[in-house]
């Protein structure tokens, strides 16, 4: 009878021990797909930033270029009107 005993209880701590480690699985794979979740928003967050500071940098190389084009069109002006007094000179 003592033997039967034995083996109830050793069949009981190994199903314990293998519910406290199943537990434990549990947990560090809650705690793992949590960090990779934290990770995933700090990325989104680092491409919305970097999406933010490329419009920045368009929106101002659109505004130099309209700058430098209408620099264009002063300096096209001015040669036509030089090239006016150039023709009614001669």
């Amino acid at each position: 009878m003592s033997t039967v005993v034995i083996i109830v209880i050793v069949v009981a701590v190994i199903a314990v021990i293998a519910i406290a480690l199943a537990a434990k699985r549990s947990k560090d794979r809650d705690a793992l797909a949590n960090t990779q979740l934290d990770a995933k928003r700090e990325d989104a967050n680092f491409h919305r930033s970097k999406a933010d500071e490329t419009r920045a940098e368009a929106a101002l190389a659109e505004e130099r270029a309209q700058r430098i084009a209408a620099e264009a069109e002063v300096h096209e002006a001015k040669a036509a009107q030089r090239e006016d007094e150039v023709e009614r000179r001669d």
